[in-house]
């Protein structure tokens, strides 16, 4: 029997190593935003998080970092959404102001929906660290972002309000649909999120939109 060279060896078990170190750090993540949202970011150490994933401190450190990284990596992977993407491109492809503001709302609305935990957990953390007020400004900057494109596309369609700039409907569309107003509705007042998203949308209409566009 030939023996398998040693390089091959190495190539077969790289992609083992790869796949265990991406699992450990999905299990610590996974384990830290539990563990964030059911006992509040302040309170949880990273022996907690370790202790949660089944792991080590120092794997907890080697493969996110300490509290605010994890925190960091939590809020990266929500930025990167792809429901974001898509929520653009169809943006892009309407040539109806109505419609484009109820994609919007509807893709923000996903997107806050699925991620509404870890905003809360970024907002309280802000008060904390420093770091984590960096990482909630990073966060809102690509919000702000993507709301900037979609005002752009209601520009482009002359479907702005009279005297309204693209930094202005900016401006309106992070008010109307920023995670502070769905934190307000459905979180304090107890609204639904259809419901929620339903209002938004209509006031929204009116805020931005010309009378020709409706």
């Amino acid at each position: 029997m030939n023996p398998q060279p040693p390089g091959q060896r190495r190539a077969y078990r790289a992609p083992r190593r790869a796949q265990g170190a991406a699992d450990t750090r999905a299990s610590v993540l996974d384990a830290a935003l539990r563990l964030f949202v059911d006992q509040g970011y302040g309170k949880v150490t990273v022996a907690d998080i370790a202790r949660e994933a089944g792991t080590a401190v120092p794997t907890v450190y080697a493969s996110t970092g300490g509290k605010a990284a994890i925190l960091a990596c939590l809020i990266t992977g929500g930025i990167g959404d792809p429901v974001v993407e898509r929520t653009l491109t169809a943006v892009a492809a309407s040539s109806d102001p109505r419609e484009v503001v109820s994609l919007l709302t509807h893709g923000v609305r996903l997107d806050n929906e699925r991620h509404f935990a870890l905003v809360q957990v970024l907002v309280t953390a802000a008060a904390l660290e420093d770091t984590a007020r960096d990482t909630l400004s990073r966060a809102d900057r690509a919000y702000r972002e993507a709301l900037h494109t979609v005002a752009g596309r209601l520009d482009r369609l002359d479907a702005l309000r009279p005297g309204m700039t693209r930094d202005r409907a900016t401006d309106v569309l992070w008010f109307f649909l920023g995670h502070q107003s769905w934190r307000l509705f459905v979180a304090d007042r107890g609204w639904s999120w259809d419901d929620t998203e339903e209002w938004l949308s209509g006031q929204l209409s009116y805020a931005v939109l010309a009378d020709r566009a409706g």
